[in-house]
């Protein structure tokens, strides 16, 4: 007897119970909560031939946020080789697989056919999407989605985080008053849909609304944080509002706290630690920045598209971070101007590129080069206004002081 997920698929080479735990794993990665992993090593330890659960296990794996699960993506991978297998599942391996391989543009693409040909697999779905969020394709984060939808309605398992992703991609586009109803309709339908909390959240930072978005985050935390690891980057969010307030002791607060002090996700988030500009005495500067030269350069020297990514972005930001932290800001603010155009190669959202403004800012006025900081502090009232911590890092500019250069 085949069995289905809960839409229906058909799951080559699992048991009953092995569909089940399927569906439960899913239902957990939808809102990036408990642990999915765990789940689905039970389901084909109960069914070894379950080609869909080897495939999940892969794609959480190369979704973490860590190299580490690299080498067991790749060994859930060979053991779903040969297995009997629909041709959807087939397409899930290959895409798996390409995403193994560094193709995470062509993984992208094979799984845009898999969503057009199912609407309803909402795996691939979630995984072309976080796919686009780590290649900056904006357009496809939104459109991804919109496609599907039709296929979609409230009574069908996990709709929830159908309208959360296409909140965030919506956001990412600059629908703002549609995306935040959106993501508040799938908040409605789970409240443990971290993803959908972050979509709304976005759309508060990106429209400058922070007092709003202070409250949207803290008023009922406890639905996006217990056992969530996606929590960390709603922790971030926050962190972001109280910046944006000049509330510096609150933000160390949470960045010592339920950010830095958070264990490390189990799948799909890219590290939010480390992206503001600490100064170099500070303990997150003194524990991230050794780790951020330490890997920032072995990347480049593979093949695929995230060695590109980390040649053309990655490694010089983090190496202007660094310069940062050990207080060459002159080198820092040179590295961060010329990253700053091409960050959306990088992948991420709006708001968090928009770190490397700060950093940048940061950079100029610790440097002396108060003609630059004026500058990007007057390019940034426009973008943001009405906020106190530009008037603060208006003032700063003012104060600075050129500094001498070394002999």
């Amino acid at each position: 007897m085949i069995h289905t997920d809960a839409h229906g698929h058909p799951l080559s080479g699992a048991s009953a119970e092995a569909a089940a735990l399927y569906d439960k794993a899913l239902r957990q990665f939808q809102c990036y909560t408990v642990d999915p992993v765990a789940i689905l090593q039970q389901a084909v330890a109960d069914s070894p031939r379950f080609v869909m659960g080897h495939a999940m296990l892969a794609w959480l794996m190369l979704s973490a946020s860590v190299a580490g699960p690299a080498d067991l993506a790749a060994a859930s991978l060979r053991t779903a080789e040969g297995l009997p297998a629909t041709p959807r599942e087939q397409a899930h391996l290959r895409a798996a697989a390409a995403w193994a391989g560094g193709r995470w543009r062509a993984a992208a693409r094979a799984l845009e056919d898999l969503s057009v040909a199912h609407p309803r697999d909402a795996l691939a779905l979630q995984m072309g999407h976080l796919l686009d969020f780590f290649t900056g394709n904006a357009r496809m984060l939104r459109d991804r989605i919109s496609r599907a939808l039709p296929a979609w309605s409230a009574d069908l398992p996990g709709f929830h985080a159908i309208l959360g992703m296409h909140a965030f991609g919506l956001e990412e586009c600059g629908q703002y008053p549609l995306a935040e109803s959106t993501g508040r309709r799938a908040v409605e339908l789970d409240r443990r849909d971290g993803w959908a909390w972050h979509a709304v959240a976005h759309v508060m930072e990106m429209q400058g609304r922070v007092d709003e978005g202070i409250r949207w985050l803290g008023a009922d935390s406890a639905s996006w944080s217990k056992d969530n690891f996606f929590a960390v980057h709603n922790w971030w969010h926050l962190a972001l509002y109280h910046l944006e307030r000049d509330q510096i002791p609150e933000v160390l607060a949470l960045f010592d706290g339920p950010i830095f002090g958070h264990g490390p996700g189990t799948a799909g988030m890219p590290s939010t630690t480390c992206t503001r500009p600490w100064p170099s005495s500070s303990p997150a500067a003194a524990t991230c920045c050794p780790r951020f030269a330490r890997h920032s350069a072995a990347p480049a020297r593979r093949a695929g598209d995230n060695a590109m990514f980390t040649a053309e972005v990655g490694a010089p930001l983090l190496e202007s971070l660094v310069a940062l932290a050990e207080g060459d800001h002159r080198q820092a603010a040179r590295g961060l101007r010329w990253v700053r155009p091409l960050a959306h190669r990088f992948g991420g959202s709006h708001a968090q590129r928009d770190l490397i403004d700060l950093s940048l800012i940061e950079a100029a006025i610790r440097s002396g080069d108060r003609g630059l900081a004026e500058s990007l502090v007057a390019e940034r009232a426009i973008a943001r206004p009405d906020r106190a911590s530009t008037g603060a890092l208006l003032r700063r500019a003012l104060a600075a002081h050129p500094v001498p250069q070394a002999a």
